[in-house]
């Protein structure tokens, strides 16, 4: 309807309009290895005294302070220091969106002097997870991408120019960095952390996948008061529920926590939770049983004839084929659903991003690259 038309072009932003949606695949009746979730569900037993907690709950009530008992035990999960404190999101996608609206202020306000059209900055190594650009465009922030070098480690130099020139009001390090899922050198780490703060701004660690990796940051996270962590349940094995959870210094969290909705964390959300860190040593082990079928899976593709494999610290593996394109529909052809990222990034040609499944799952997957090769 022209009507309709024309009241879309007049409403909605103009950059909106021409932003594309994040597109969910299909996926039914496919082997999903798509999107980086744990392959493993509860045993029935745990299946059943879930759904009697979740059953008996007050759906007529907003959630109350059975909140704080998960902040609690999310705090002595992630073994937060004294100090500290920690706010939750509907996952980490909504805390990303939340610190873009609190620090929106450009870096001349913050020393009490404004220029008149410059707007406030959020900086990230590219490729890097899509949610930095979109929630800062969103929020009317600027987004400057620094690209990884070729074998995507971090450009350090780069990133300190970069960080010089733009004064970013916050700098979000992925570590591991999706999609390469590769953690980046201390040092490069520690000058990046250092320059961003002292041009006045804050530095997130992202630590959604730091159930299969090697290190974290949170032991060094005392150090710093302008660093912050975010983490997610989703990659604990928990996808479903939708719940991240950002620490760091008390008095900054305090200040973020007031740009974030009334009853962001449903009463389903955070008794499954509770529920799950009550039997985190089921969860260690399905971590545990994806870390070896990822050695497994790495030993596997390394064997490919064309076929580059990168290193994974994550429950992800990158890998790059002759025809990326070719290849992802010749495996969905044949019931497997891969990432195709080759068209995110110039560094990412004719790349695709593999989930370590359980087992037959990646028996599935070897087989059908093989095929599509």
């Amino acid at each position: 309807m022209p009507e309709l038309e024309t009241l879309i072009s007049r409403r909605i932003r103009p950059d909106i309009l021409a932003m594309h949606a994040y597109v969910v695949q299909d996926s039914k009746g496919m082997v999903k290895l798509d999107a980086m979730e744990n392959p493993h569900r509860l045993s029935p037993e745990l299946q059943a005294q879930l759904g009697q907690r979740l059953g008996a709950l007050a759906l007529n009530r907003y959630p109350d302070g059975r909140i704080d008992d998960l902040r609690r035990a999310l705090a002595a999960h992630a073994s937060m220091p004294d100090g500290f404190d920690l706010m939750l999101g509907n996952g980490s996608d909504e805390l990303i969106s939340l610190l873009a609206l609190a620090c929106a202020l450009p870096p001349d306000a913050a020393h009490g002097f404004k220029k008149a059209c410059e707007k406030a900055c959020v900086l990230a190594p590219v490729p890097g997870f899509v949610m930095y650009a979109m929630s800062a465009q969103l929020q009317g922030l600027d987004f400057v991408g620094v690209p990884l070098t070729a074998d995507f480690e971090l450009d350090q130099e780069a990133m300190l120019a970069a960080i010089a020139r733009h004064r970013p009001a916050i700098t979000y390090l992925a570590y591991p960095n999706n999609p390469t899922a590769n953690l980046w050198s201390d040092e490069a780490m520690d000058a990046v952390i250092t320059a961003a703060g002292e041009r006045g701004g804050l530095v997130v660690i992202d630590e959604a996948y730091q159930p299969f990796a090697a290190k974290s940051y949170i032991n060094h996270l005392a150090s710093h008061h302008h660093v912050l962590l975010l983490r997610t349940l989703s990659k604990f094995g928990l996808a479903g529920i939708r719940l991240g959870y950002l620490i760091g210094p008390k008095a900054l969290i305090d200040q973020i926590d007031k740009v974030r909705p009334p009853y962001n964390v449903s009463v389903l959300n955070c008794e499954a939770a509770l529920f799950a860190l009550e039997h985190h040593e089921v969860f260690e082990a399905q971590a545990q049983k994806i870390r070896a079928q990822r050695a497994l899976l790495l030993e596997a593709l390394s064997e490919f004839d064309g076929v580059v494999v990168f290193p994974s610290q994550a429950n992800m593996i990158l890998l790059r084929v002759p025809d990326a394109e070719k290849t992802f529909n010749s495996m969905k052809s044949r019931g497997v659903l891969v990432k195709n990222v080759s068209k995110m990034h110039a560094l990412l040609t004719n790349c695709l991003r593999l989930t370590v499944g359980t087992f037959e799952e990646n028996r599935h997957l070897l087989a059908a690259l093989e095929a599509s090769l």
